[in-house]
């Protein structure tokens, strides 16, 4: 059984489990927000195992308790290498805060679902303490908290712009995105001592430094400084920042600060097939650590039949930041990889033969790409999808369906569902379907992929809107409900269609939120998935909530700010159903 392992493969999170392994040193700390799930949809257990794998011996503190003489922080001494930090698989204040910024009663990362086990910004907190600690031990930062402050970002909880985490944190470097390839070589080039010089070139890293840089052909923006006095700055800023995040050969990103500056280093290329598959093809438990024995993780609860597929999305909706994390371009793992992870999936203790989830934050972007990777490399924009699909992508499912087929023939797999989201505009126009893929995908989807209800996210009704959100016209969605009830109808299903929805977006007024709730497309379906709008670091939507301008124009937009009325619009949906 995968998770009854051999002492000798497990990450240890204790004194007494380092001792068990026979350890004498440990070459990498890492400090986590989150309980410690050996699942590759945790970002910590996959850059442990992927360290490991190289020869490094990984340790993991989960979740340490910041408030009391700081013992979890002492336990395990110094490591040979550095410290490793981050917040969990959330920005620590969208785990904590609502919409309406109430602090939430609950923590899906946390056993028992418990709230309070982390502090507010994780990530400088744990930095802190550690460098008063250990002065001398370098701290890497990551994950998505650090990822997605890397710069000057509009921070909702302290409605201000803050500057880069590595500022605020006083860490050494941030890898930024997925981390496996940066994190491997910075290691490797601490344990060599390597020029500092040479470190500060690794891909996908940014670092603090004092004076002016001297980088050539740099990108140079505006300071932290200018940002905070003029939001047109800003806006400037934030448009460039995310035109070379979704860019295939971005530049050298300088933005001064105070007396220095931060340096943010182009990403590694997209991953390859191989080098995905080397990410998945790891010895997870696919379990929760075993100090958690008895207690439930809400968060492993929702993830620990899934599989996922890839990485990467292209739709660029802006109020999402899975491209600037996770990055523009899709990259996919091979069929065969899939297949060995789902029939692993037979050993765990409670599988009874149905994938909860194949999908990816896209589920139906697997392997796709552009016609002609040449044009892709000079592209600049933001999305393949808006204002309207690119010519050069290639929006055939044909791969897709055949690893359907490859699934559902593996013996003792029941059911494999899409729980990840889809995009409806790869495989409709409002004409028809967009190939002779198309109509095959949607029907499968529908009758052997969902559980009862296909979820989709047309989120707004009014073009007004959706063109601030970046996404299509809701006449697709309506396009989306016939094919949908066509389908279901001829075919005796009693699946339904459950469409979501944001309210309070930067140009939304009460008078849109009236319109959403009168649609009559939106007749007889169930109705209760809207999600008041959050601002999050690094998201277009949060730089207009906060500026009044949108960035790709620098043209004005209304916005509701007050917390009240933003509620008031999410609540008016509901008196009007």
């Amino acid at each position: 059984m995968r998770g009854a392992r051999k002492a000798a493969d497990m990450i240890p999170t204790s004194v007494k489990e380092v001792e068990t392994l026979g350890w004498d040193y440990i070459d990498v700390i890492i400090f986590s927000g989150d309980a410690f799930v050996d699942h590759p949809s945790f970002g910590t257990a996959v850059i442990a195992r992927y360290l490991q794998r190289a020869g490094y011996r990984v340790a993991v503190v989960p979740q340490p308790n910041w408030r009391d003489d700081l013992r979890d922080f002492r336990k395990l001494g110094a490591p040979r290498l550095y410290f490793g930090v981050n917040a969990g698989a959330m920005d620590s204040m969208v785990n904590h805060y609502t919409a309406s910024k109430r602090l939430r009663s609950d923590d899906a990362y946390t056993p028992g679902g418990m709230a309070g086990q982390r502090p507010d910004y994780a990530v400088t907190v744990y930095t802190g303490i550690l460098k008063r600690l250990y002065p001398d031990i370098p701290v890497v930062i990551g994950g998505i908290e650090a990822s997605l402050r890397r710069l000057t970002h509009y921070d909702y909880w302290k409605d201000d712009l803050l500057p880069s985490v590595l500022v605020t944190s006083g860490a050494d470097w941030l890898c930024y995105g997925m981390g496996e390839r940066p994190m491997l070589e910075l290691t490797r080039a601490i344990e060599a001592e390597r020029n500092l010089s040479d470190i500060r070139k690794i891909p996908q890293l940014a670092f603090y430094m004092t004076g002016r840089s001297r980088e050539k052909d740099a990108l140079v923006l505006h300071s932290y400084e200018e940002c905070r006095r003029d939001g047109r700055a800003f806006a400037e800023n934030f448009h460039l920042i995310e035109t070379h995040a979704n860019m295939m050969h971005p530049s050298v990103m300088i933005e001064p600060v105070g007396d220095g500056h931060v340096h943010v280093n182009p990403p590694y290329p997209p991953a390859t097939q191989e080098e995905m598959d080397s990410f998945w093809d790891l010895p997870y438990t696919k379990l929760p650590h075993p100090r958690y024995k008895g207690k439930r993780i809400p968060a492993y609860d929702m993830i620990r039949h899934s599989v996922t597929t890839h990485r990467g999305c292209f739709g660029g909706c802006n109020f999402c930041t899975i491209a600037a994390h996770q990055g523009k371009f899709i990259q996919s793992r091979s069929e065969d990889s899939i297949i060995r992870e789902i029939e692993a999936l037979r050993d765990l203790p409670d599988f009874s033969g149905n994938v909860s989830d194949l999908g990816a934050p896209t589920a139906n972007m697997y392997g796709m790409k552009g016609r002609d990777q040449e044009l892709c490399g000079k592209c600049v924009r933001k999305s393949c999808l808006f204002p309207s699909p690119c010519r050069n992508m290639n929006r055939s499912h044909e791969r897709l369906l055949k690893l359907y087929a490859r699934v559902a023939a593996v013996k003792g797999i029941r059911h494999a569902y899409i729980g990840s989201g889809i995009r409806y505009d790869l495989f409709l126009t409002e004409d028809g379907y967009v190939d002779e893929t198309s109509y095959p995908y949607l029907k499968e989807l529908i009758l052997e992929h969902t559980s009862g209800r296909l979820k989709v996210a047309p989120e707004h009704t009014e073009d007004n809107v959706l063109r601030l959100m970046a996404k299509p016209s809701f006449r697709l969605f309506e396009r989306l409900r016939r094919e949908f009830d066509r389908i279901t109808a001829e075919n005796g299903s009693r699946c339904s269609l459950v469409p979501y929805f944001i309210s309070g977006h930067p140009g939304c007024t009460m008078r849109d939120m009236e319109k959403l709730s009168r649609n009559p497309a939106l007749k007889s379906l169930y109705m209760d998935q809207v999600q008041d709008f959050t601002p999050t670091p690094m998201t277009t939507s949060s730089v207009m909530f906060w500026t009044g301008i949108d960035p790709r124009t620098m043209k004005k937009v209304f916005v509701e700010r007050d917390i009240g009325r933003k509620r008031a619009q999410k609540s008016f949906f509901f008196k009007k159903k």
